[in-house]
């Protein structure tokens, strides 16, 4: 019993040197977030007045909570799915025999290492109404200009079209790497017994790199909850806020208005969706590998 015991402790102190990080900037700030959600602080009073759940109360009774709330689930879903749909393509492009497909591949990843901000400034000349890019290619093919940016029908699609484009080559090489460790004895074997690319591809390819769609669902799900570089940028959540999402409207419940119970809040919220959607993704997984 000593001996266990002994060796029980032994462990801990070998994992203490990574658990105290991990509390202190982590699950510490956590549950400081969660307290200031129930309290009214404007970052200069010396005092937290508590309120217990008025700030949450206010959020689900507030219309422009739930505007936001719909922008997000919006972006997410409008994001997350090409982003996997389009990496899976471009994968299944890349591991073909193409000539130059190690420079196209770092040509389609460069996106990513490429900093938001520019990304963004650059997207917004693109998609500038007068003399952008994107109005003249429009107009080659007859089509009206678009307002883009300053239009709120249009706002939201613009900046979703510029998080796929930096996105989808991520993606892309986590699905080449999952198609290149593919057993290849399993697909001849499937192609002697008469299996077309179709059945293939449905059968044997999908279930086998489920877990790379699991592993992206979670993170882009994260990714585009976590969306506030190429928003703040391109339009500030606007037009007539049809672009502000929970993360925006957290900054700015925080940094503008100062109402920090508020916007703690809203970053609680924001925690609970994110381990739901979490939670959607991995058993819309474990389905795809029984299927």
């Amino acid at each position: 019993m000593r001996l266990k015991l002994f060796r029980e402790g032994e462990a801990f102190l070998f994992t203490l040197p990574a658990l105290v990080p991990l509390l202190l900037f982590w699950f510490g700030p956590l549950g400081y977030i969660f307290y200031l959600s129930f309290t009214e602080w404007d970052f200069m009073s010396p005092e937290k007045l508590f309120v217990g759940l008025d700030n949450y109360r206010y959020l689900l009774t507030h219309a422009d909570f739930y505007r936001a709330l719909r922008v997000t689930l919006l972006f997410g879903v409008g994001t997350v799915v090409p982003i996997i749909v389009g990496g899976l393509a471009l994968a299944l492009l890349m591991n073909s025999k193409l000539r130059a497909t190690g420079w196209m591949r770092a040509l389609l990843f460069s996106p990513w290492v490429t900093p938001t901000v520019a990304v963004s400034i650059a997207w917004s000349w693109i998609f500038e109404p007068e003399v952008g890019l994107a109005n003249l290619a429009l107009g080659w093919v007859g089509v009206s200009p678009l307002g883009w940016l300053q239009d709120e029908n249009w706002a939201l699609a613009a900046v979703m079209i510029v998080t796929v484009w930096k996105s989808i080559g991520w993606s892309m090489v986590f699905y080449l790497v999952a198609l290149r460790s593919l057993p290849a004895e399993l697909l001849e074997a499937a192609s002697i017994d008469g299996a077309n690319g179709w059945d293939r591809f449905r059968g044997i390819v999908l279930p086998l790199i489920s877990p790379t769609t699991l592993f992206l669902s979670i993170m882009l799900t994260i990714q585009s909850l976590q969306a506030y570089d190429q928003i703040n940028v391109m339009t500030q959540g606007g037009p007539a806020g049809s672009t502000r999402t929970l993360l925006y409207m957290y900054y700015q419940s925080a940094f503008e208005s100062f109402n920090v119970g508020e916007a703690s809040a809203i970053a609680v919220i924001l925690i609970l969706i994110c381990v739901l959607l979490s939670g959607i993704s991995f058993l819309l997984s474990r389905r795809l590998v029984h299927y």
